[in-house]
């Protein structure tokens, strides 16, 4: 991987297409989270090594490469997250009420099935929740990367949960069918 990373910093176009390659699903799985639909990943993971490409330079090389690309990924995503949002209304605390679900649901549902509930968010609670729950990232970061307070972290994770527990009722009333 070493000297895939010295080619791509010496800006080798075989370097670059292997990197590409080796860290394609990583990065799209990182940036499906965020995204809409898989289109939308696939665009911001290109943007994502664009921006890998161009800041290679600046990697250290005493940390691991993976956590340095996830972070470049996550920082793509709020970028679109940043160009869908200005049209968007973000909630405030008053608006907030916990709702409680049954956990039958969760436990029938695939890592893709999880994904395309996320997906369904809107664009300012899908930022809260991956960057919170996914990331680890705390409310008072978020709002520093996403420009907002942290209250509005906050009421953005409590709806976020809030209308995943909506989506999880509306799918325990559903009839289980296993498929043949």
């Amino acid at each position: 991987m070493h000297l895939l990373i010295q080619g791509c910093k010496r800006n080798d176009r075989d370097s670059q297409r292997l990197l590409y390659q080796h860290y394609y699903s990583y990065a799209l799985a990182v940036c499906m989270r965020y995204s809409r639909s898989t289109a939308e990943a696939k665009e911001v993971v290109n943007d994502g090594f664009l921006k890998v490409f161009d800041k290679i330079g600046q990697y250290n090389s005493d940390f691991p490469f993976k956590g340095w690309l996830r972070k470049i990924m996550i920082n793509a995503s709020i970028d679109q997250y940043r160009k869908e949002i200005k049209h968007a209304r973000q909630a405030s605390v008053e608006q907030v009420r916990v709702v409680h679900t049954q956990p039958d649901a969760v436990s029938n549902l695939s890592h893709e099935e999880l994904i395309a509930l996320v997906q369904k968010l809107s664009p300012a609670y899908r930022a809260v929740f991956n960057l919170y729950v996914m990331d680890g990232y705390n409310h008072r970061e978020i709002g520093k990367m996403l420009g907002i307070s942290e209250g509005t972290s906050k009421s953005n994770l409590l709806k976020a949960r809030e209308n995943l527990r909506s989506m999880l009722d509306g799918m325990n009333k559903m009839p289980y069918e296993k498929a043949n």
